[in-house]
């Protein structure tokens, strides 16, 4: 039988206009990014900004699973959601933010991982166990893996992967796991974080379980944040909508797959759904899985008549090509894998959008085509066959 929602105190957002979150987004890249110039030395007016970089659970997710031969599945090669993963792709020039996952220990610690549950050997037999993040103290969550004391040995980390398999969990580059508080305190301040509010799929909450959670993330968030941006985001519909209650400092975004997927909740199963949540809600924004958006572009359109920004993630964003043409399109930013890669790619991309305008006549669409003359993307037949 399913538990009766707890009542929960919220604090209702102020009454204040909505801020516009794709100027925000664009006035970072802006400042992030190496400001193309004409040859009289002045920015090109009519140059569209770029898209935000975001680097995904900071220079990469580890993809241990990927053939040695396909470096583009790969992902990282620095142990993802970490302070040296997130410096990592905070060092490269045109990253905007860094996206990483947050969990909350049951001692009420906000932590940073991707997966539900962490596993490693018990003993030499080569016994494995997993527990669920959200069921360790967080000192018991810190001892898995790397540690930040050379005298200390981790527990070994292995990862289950979606097909069943558990595999040891390495990286080229290792570092320990952190908490929300030493990212603030250890990540350059040069990025803007993108918290993911992570949540079961598998589990049902109750509206205090979530406000618990959420509170003690925007306790670190309120007390450390300073003036780095910051946006939250959240797969779970309920999630997203009491951390927009709970305050309006900060942007909040609806994450979806956009019906590449399907869930038992229909707010989840559809772009159409999504916009519907975030206008209701008074969210700011949508992260769609790509494969939705490359399937309905009208669906961009819609979304900006909604005065709602947009953000895209998965592994079709690891392909420049693919991610130009979401930049035609009228995408926000991207999260993605290969950080330095995309990042030096979209660097290049006002400069072709403005090659040719004027601050006079010519709208965006002109612009648009005369970048497409000017400075076609090769398609290769793999990167045109994915299936979306």
């Amino acid at each position: 039988m399913a538990q009766p929602k707890a009542d929960v105190v919220v604090v209702p957002p102020a009454a204040m206009p909505e801020p516009d979150i794709a100027a925000e987004l664009d006035a970072l890249a802006a400042r992030s990014s190496p400001s193309p110039t004409t040859t009289s030395g002045a920015a090109p007016a009519a140059a569209r900004p770029p898209l935000v970089v975001v680097g995904h659970r900071g220079s990469g997710m580890n993809a241990l699973a990927a053939a040695p031969e396909d470096p583009r599945a790969r992902g990282g090669d620095v142990r993802e959601n970490t302070l040296r993963s997130f410096n990592a792709a905070a060092a490269a020039a045109g990253v905007a933010y860094v996206e990483f996952d947050v969990q909350v220990t049951k001692d009420g610690c906000p932590v940073i991982f991707h997966d539900n549950f962490i596993y490693t050997e018990e003993n030499f037999q080569g016994e494995i166990s997993g527990k669920r993040v959200t069921d360790l103290d967080l000192d018991e969550f810190l001892s898995y893996g790397p540690q930040r004391n050379q005298e200390k040995a981790g527990k070994p980390l292995l990862r289950k992967l979606k097909d069943g398999r558990i595999l040891r969990w390495e990286a080229r580059s290792e570092d320990a796991l952190c908490t929300l508080r030493e990212a603030f305190e250890g990540v350059d301040r040069r990025v803007g974080f993108n918290v993911e509010l992570k949540f079961d799929d598998n589990l049902a909450y109750t509206e205090a379980a979530l406000a618990a959670a959420l509170r003690a993330v925007l306790e670190v968030v309120f007390e450390h944040a300073g003036g780095r941006p910051v946006i939250f985001s959240s797969f779970q519909p309920d999630a997203a909508q009491l951390v927009r209650k709970l305050q309006d400092k900060y942007p909040v975004y609806f994450l979806t797959n956009g019906g590449t997927q399907m869930y038992a909740d229909p707010r989840r199963n559809s772009l159409e759904e999504a916009v519907r949540l975030c206008v209701a809600a008074g969210l700011q924004g949508i992260v769609s899985e790509v494969r939705a958006i490359l399937r309905q572009p009208a669906a961009v359109a819609k979304i900006k008549e909604a005065k709602l920004s947009l953000m895209t993630y998965g592994q079709l964003n690891n392909v420049p090509e693919v991610v130009y043409v979401q930049h035609l399109m009228g995408v926000d930013g991207v999260i993605v894998d290969r950080v330095l890669e995309i990042a030096e790619a979209v660097s290049a991309f006002p400069a072709a959008a403005g090659e040719s305008g004027s601050s006079e006549g010519g709208g965006r669409c002109e612009r648009l085509g005369t970048a497409a003359a000017a400075g076609t993307p090769s398609f290769s037949t793999p990167e045109m066959s994915f299936h979306y």
